[in-house]
């Protein structure tokens, strides 16, 4: 039978929110912790930027305002998951710092857990990668305003975990945000 640590260990909520440039492998990294912590019985949910912006936030655009505005809308989900005991993982590139800061604000307003880790992978590596071929439409002309090549990424001056995912394999990334979850007291 667990113990009342355990217990509570186990109903602790927080969000992890991954940020970085597209394809950096945020939400690779956000799947395999995921299914590294359901496998410990923990209760996860990965908001994923894409999925979100399909739904959530749908007929919002690339400016800015409208970047600003869904990243707060994602915010208020994963503060509102994390503190109903769920370990909210976010794979967004919310590209500025302002509006990060101000989910990590609403997140300590409400004593709810979070964590900012950069996936701090170089553009080069990214457009290399280019997962979902952002790079290769961006270079043909047919798409403006990608983050970190047109448009700006504010990357984090001092995230609680900056990973560099380039020479590193998912399970060595994933597992160094679990460390840092242990660490903090989060599981």
């Amino acid at each position: 039978m667990a113990g009342t640590g355990d217990v509570r260990r186990a109903d602790t909520g927080a969000t992890v929110w991954l940020t970085g440039l597209p394809s950096a492998g945020k939400t690779t990294i956000a799947r395999a912790l995921a299914g590294r912590l359901r496998e410990q019985g923990r209760r996860v949910e990965v908001l994923d930027g894409d999925e979100i912006r399909a739904s959530l936030s749908a007929g919002l655009g690339f400016g800015r305002a409208d970047r600003h505005t869904n990243v707060q809308r994602i915010g208020f989900v994963a503060e509102l998951l994390a503190s109903h005991g769920v370990l909210a993982l976010v794979p967004v590139i919310a590209p500025y710092a302002d509006s990060r800061e101000a989910v990590r604000r609403r997140h300590r307003q409400h004593g709810t857990a979070y964590v900012e880790v950069h996936v701090a992978t170089p553009v080069e590596v990214c457009s290399a990668r280019d997962v979902k071929g952002l790079y290769a439409k961006r270079a043909a002309g047919e798409i403006s305003g990608l983050t970190g090549v047109d448009d700006p990424y504010e990357a984090p001056a001092a995230p609680d975990l900056r990973i560099d995912s380039q020479g590193r394999t998912v399970a060595e990334c994933a597992a160094a945000v679990h460390a840092l979850l242990t660490e903090r007291g989060l599981l």
